[in-house]
Formats: structure tokens, C-alpha cells, sequence
């Protein structure tokens, strides 16, 4: 997500500062976005520099708030009516560390995935406590974003099934069937 266009969507609400931006932007992902007050600043400037948003005269407490111009809020229309490419995100860490552990020697790459898929259950677990919660109604962000972690764990778990697989299909030495727990086909796989 942009921290730029995720700010402007808040000051759509009306004049805020950064410590108020920070706040709002942690609630409205439930906390799983931690955003450091320095990031706030620094985009709150280069959105000043483009005409997104002015600064208001300083409060009482020496805070001084932004609001949005017209400017930003094209550029948060614009944001909001365009679909986000596969490219335009991130850099999957994970994809990169199982390429990388299947061409570094002396690295366990079945390790690797039992690691990982290890920890994918252990929030997916988290994740779905958390959704059994009782919220209100207002809280409906939330729970969408809680979907949303929900369902990418789910799907990370059933990739690294999928690699683990491929990696054992595709490795010299008998093959445990693909029922039998990972002791056996490590076992038999070395």
C-alpha cells in the first residue's frame, strides 16, 4: 500500500497531524502496519511539495495539521479507480529466499519450508483467534484486512505444500508417498 495515497484517504476526513495520521492509519489496519512518525513527516512533506495537501495554522499543543487539496483528492480518486498490477508490488521475500536457498550449498531448502509453513500456521492460528473476537459493526476495515491476512496465509501454506512437493519429486533417492510426515520423506529422501 502507498503510504502517501493511505494518508490522503485520511485526511479526506478532515484536517489531521502526524501523530493524529499515524493513529488513524494503525486503526484503520487493525495494527498490523506499524507506521514510524518520521515516515508520516517525510511523506506529509513530498505531498506538500506536490500540492497534495497544505498545512493549517499550529494548534494549541504546537501540532500543526494538514488537510487535502483539491489536487490530492484527484490523486486519491485516481488511486482508488485504478486496479493494482502484480508489479507494481512488493518483491515476495519469501519466493526469493526459497530460489536463493535452492542454489546456496549446505542450505536444508526442505528446512526452509518446514520453517516457514511452521510459522504460516502459527499466524493463520493467530489470525483466525483474532477474527472470533467480538467487534462491533464499525469495525468492518478491520475484519476485511483480518480477511485478507487470513487468506494470504492459506495461500502461502498450500505454496509451500506445492514446493516442498516439487522439491522432493525433483531430488535424486526414493520418495516417501505424499501422505507420509515429513520425518519419512526426509528420511527417505536422504
Amino acid at each position: 500500500m502507498s503510504i502517501r495515497h493511505g494518508l490522503l484517504a485520511l485526511l479526506e476526513r478532515g484536517p489531521m497531524h502526524g501523530y493524529q495520521l499515524r493513529a488513524a492509519f494503525e486503526a484503520s489496519v487493525g495494527g498490523t502496519w506499524a507506521l514510524n512518525i518520521g515516515q508520516v513527516y517525510t511523506t506529509l512533506s513530498r505531498l506538500e511539495r506536490d500540492d497534495f495537501v497544505r498545512p493549517r495554522p499550529e494548534g494549541e499543543g504546537g501540532q500543526r495539521p494538514y488537510e487535502i487539496t483539491e489536487s490530492g483528492r484527484a490523486e486519491l480518486s485516481r488511486w482508488f479507480s485504478t486496479p493494482l498490477e502484480r508489479t507494481d508490488r512488493p518483491r515476495d521475500e519469501l519466493a526469493i529466499k526459497l530460489a536463493l536457498a535452492m542454489t546456496t550449498p549446505g542450505v536444508d531448502v526442505t528446512a526452509v519450508v518446514q520453517s516457514q509453513r511452521t510459522a504460516g500456521v502459527r499466524a493463520l492460528q493467530e489470525y483466525t483467534r483474532l477474527k472470533t473476537r467480538p467487534s462491533d459493526q464499525d469495525d468492518l476495515s478491520w475484519r476485511l484486512v483480518l480477511d485478507s491476512l487470513i487468506f494470504q496465509c492459506e495461500a502461502e501454506i498450500r505454496w509451500l505444500d506445492h514446493c516442498e512437493t516439487t522439491i522432493l519429486r525433483h531430488r535424486p533417492g526414493p520418495v516417501a508417498p505424499a501422505g507420509a510426515p515429513v520425518e519419512e520423506r526426509e528420511r527417505n529422501r536422504r
